[in-house]
C-alpha cells in the first residue's frame, strides 16, 4: 500500500471510486476501538456528514485485519492500555 497511498488519499479526499482500499478509522460506535471499511463506502451520502478520522489504509480487507492488529499491540505495548484516540491523536 506504501507506493499507492498518496494517490488512494487524493482519491479519498476527492470523493472518487479506489479499489481494493481499506479504510481504518475510530469506531463510529462507542463500544469498539476501530472500523474498518472499503474507501468506497465513503462515496455514500451519509458519510458526509460524519466526521471520520481514518488513521491507516490497507491493500485489501486481510491486510487491514492485519494493520489493525499491529496498531492495537503497538498502543497497547506503549501504553498497556487499548485507547486508540489518544494514541494516534
Amino acid at each position: 500500500m506504501e507506493k499507492k497511498k498518496e494517490k488512494a488519499i487524493t482519491s479519498i479526499n476527492n470523493r472518487k471510486a479506489t479499489y481494493g482500499v481499506y479504510c481504518i478509522a475510530f469506531a463510529s460506535h462507542p463500544d469498539n476501538l476501530f472500523d474498518i471499511m472499503d474507501a468506497n463506502e465513503l462515496l455514500f451520502p451519509h458519510y458526509k456528514k460524519s466526521d471520520i478520522h481514518i488513521v491507516g489504509l490497507a491493500k485489501g480487507k486481510e491486510e487491514a485485519i492485519d494493520l489493525v492488529h499491529d496498531m492495537l499491540m503497538e498502543v497497547y505495548h506503549n501504553t498497556g492500555e487499548f485507547d486508540v484516540r489518544s494514541y494516534f491523536t
